[in-house]
């Protein structure tokens, strides 16, 4: 019998990281955005997921007392991130780790669901993007999945070294810009947005054997992409981001606005 889709994406685990510190654009996790709190449009983004069936398994960890309250307030479940785990050298997975262990603790048994990751400082995402991520991690049976950007106009292609006499060299190779000079003839590439991590706790928890040591060891060895398009997800490193979001977040308020509008007459 075949297993039903809404079946498929049920008991995920949410986890929000939302951590005070930031050298870029500071206090960005709360920054107001379109009238509400940069973290808000995050954890909107989670409660309106079909792949999370309880609102108790959004967790919300966070050293900051104002997004504390917030998260507490739209219904998270808070998970206190110790010091030591929200300094600017802390990790996403040790933070991740100790949010799940700790709700472990609270349920009295270990998790075995997929689990997804979302920075706070991501207001904007396509609405289908957790889901589509669950989806993947569990139909593929892979351990790990990521959303990736196309890289656009900035293709590794055309990087370049430029040395202390300005003399231009290529990145890798010996040809200057792989002499391709038309996007429209630049392979298909891809960078991390920042949308979502999906995987399952083995790899979390590395527990997958074989798996390389590094920075990236807790995605494990089975590792799979979803893919957005340009301006889909938002993730704020710069003020020019909180700027494009907020105008990309009102721009939406608007035509909802006019479309509600249009309906009701």
């Amino acid at each position: 019998m075949t297993t039903p889709a809404s079946h498929l994406l049920a008991d995920t685990l949410c986890i929000i990281l939302a951590r005070r510190g930031s050298k870029g654009v500071p206090g960005k996790n709360t920054a107001p955005l379109a009238g509400r709190p940069c973290i808000a449009w995050t954890i909107d983004f989670a409660q309106r997921s079909t792949s999370i069936t309880n609102p108790a398994n959004i967790l919300l960890s966070t050293d900051d007392p104002h997004a504390a309250r917030l998260g507490t307030d739209m219904g998270c479940t808070l998970i206190a991130r110790p010091a030591n785990l929200a300094s600017d050298t802390a990790t996403i997975d040790d933070a991740a780790r100790h949010a799940v262990s700790t709700y472990e603790v609270q349920l009295k048994r270990q998790w075995s669901g997929p689990i997804v990751i979302l920075y706070a400082n991501v207001p904007i995402r396509p609405a289908d993007l957790l889901d589509r991520a669950v989806h993947t991690l569990i139909t593929t049976r892979c351990h790990s999945v990521q959303s990736f950007a196309h890289v656009g106009k900035h293709h590794p292609w055309w990087t370049v070294r430029i040395d202390d006499q300005s003399r231009l060299a290529p990145w890798e190779g010996d040809t200057l810009f792989h002499n391709t000079y038309r996007r429209q003839l630049l392979p298909p590439a891809y960078i991390p947005d920042g949308g979502i991590i999906a995987l399952t706790r083995a790899a979390l928890f590395q527990q997958i054997p074989s798996t390389p040591p590094g920075p990236h060891a807790f995605l494990g060895t089975d590792r799979r992409a979803i893919t957005t398009s340009q301006g889909d997800v938002i993730d704020i490193d710069t003020p020019l981001d909180l700027a494009v979001a907020d105008a990309l977040l009102r721009q939406r308020a608007l035509e909802h606005s006019a479309s509600s509008a249009k309906d009701a007459a």
